[in-house]
């Protein structure tokens, strides 16, 4: 089957759009809660779709190395190991590449890892990764690509001509095209003219989809705005625009006034097991002892399972005494928040009133501290 995108309706640079995948559409923009080890934390792959989500996204990495991708396989690949039958997307171990920067050393045809789990030696090599994501069995899957820190000018420079040369071998290794959408990854940092560089030798591969990686790793929340405000015109039009790891609700707004499609992001799901709840008037930690009498539900107006069956005191006690299924809420919450967001951002751009929604979000939304 052939993967396809559909624009529906534009709000300045906003955009209403559907990408077909063999396992089913994708309304955009949209947000795909993260199931690193194939798991949306805490919960059910039942309620994740009774939340609003169409698609999930997996960790090729640690997959790779827990439980393999050669037993995934065998079991039928993600959908059946996951028992999830909506799109799934699988990174391709690139951000590790940053966040384990410790532990990995990268050249010019790859990146060897040590294993954070025992300390054992593996190689990532483009094609490697394209044959891991092929077993996996993912409907969009990533090329492999360097995210390097996005302040150092110099570095970018190295770490974008690595990343395009392995997306042209990506593109030459990949072997499921007609099942498997392959997405290209721009980098650049913050820098605007390696942005716009990047995604223009990327949409030169005319690829299904592209992403933009390396942004909310480091920098302020004006700098990935304006690496946004850059790249953006640059990036294909007719083909769907993914912002990786993104899932502050404000930085969804703004990215989304600016263009993207396509959000993940561990954000909900980890807030949630500290205690903290995403809500209209910004975030909240509701292990804070002045939740311990309060009658109400975790937010008003919103009917997430938590919210009509359980007071915020409640919460707060099964937070405070570690129970799992405080965990379980406050998840359920947080992932229900997001995809309400992502259904009004939706409804606003097909109405064509996301400005009006935009200044009304952010001026009742707290924001997040930038160095968050």
């Amino acid at each position: 089957m052939t993967f396809s995108y559909s624009l529906q309706a534009t709000d300045d640079a906003a955009r209403l759009g559907v990408f077909n995948t063999p396992h089913g559409e994708v309304h955009l923009p949209a947000f795909a809660p993260v199931g690193t080890q194939a798991t949306v934390k805490t919960l059910s792959p039942e309620e994740v779709r009774e939340l609003g989500a169409e698609m999930v996204l997996a960790n090729t990495y640690h997959l790779y190395l827990r439980p393999g991708a050669e037993r995934v396989n065998r079991f039928g690949g993600l959908h059946d190991f996951m028992h999830w039958d909506g799109p799934i997307l699988t990174d391709s171990g690139g951000f590790q590449v940053f966040s384990l920067s410790a532990m990995r050393k990268v050249d010019d045809d790859g990146v060897t890892f040590r294993s954070h789990i025992d300390g054992s030696s593996h190689r990532f090599t483009p094609e490697m990764v394209m044959e891991v994501q092929a077993q996996l069995g993912a409907d969009i899957i990533m090329c492999f690509d360097e995210c390097p820190d996005p302040l150092d000018r110099l570095y970018n420079e190295q770490a974008l001509a690595r990343t395009h040369a392995w997306a042209e071998r990506c593109a030459n290794a990949q072997r499921r095209s007609s099942e498997q959408a392959l997405f290209g990854i721009v980098q650049g940092g913050i820098f605007p003219d390696l942005r716009v560089q990047s995604a223009e030798f990327l949409a030169g591969l005319d690829l299904p989809g592209y992403a933009i990686g390396g942004l909310a790793v480091g920098e302020t929340k004006q700098q990935m705005y304006s690496a946004l405000d850059a790249v953006m015109p640059a990036m294909p039009a007719d083909r769907p625009r993914y912002l990786m790891g993104v899932g502050a609700p404000d930085d969804i707004v703004e990215a989304v006034f600016r263009g993207v499609d396509l959000f993940d992001s561990v954000l909900p799901t980890r807030i949630a097991r500290h205690g903290a709840i995403l809500t209209r008037k910004g975030r909240i930690n509701l292990r804070n002892a002045r939740f311990a009498d309060e009658e109400v539900p975790l937010e008003a107006g919103c009917a997430c399972y938590a919210c009509r069956h359980f007071t915020s005191a409640y919460v707060h006690h099964l937070l405070r005494a570690n129970e799992i299924f405080g965990l379980r809420l406050t998840t359920l919450h947080n992932l229900r928040f997001l995809q309400r967001l992502m259904a009004d951002l939706r409804a606003h751009i097909a109405s064509a009133t996301l400005a009006e929604f935009r200044e009304q979000f952010l001026a009742d939304y707290l924001g997040e501290d930038e160095n968050v």
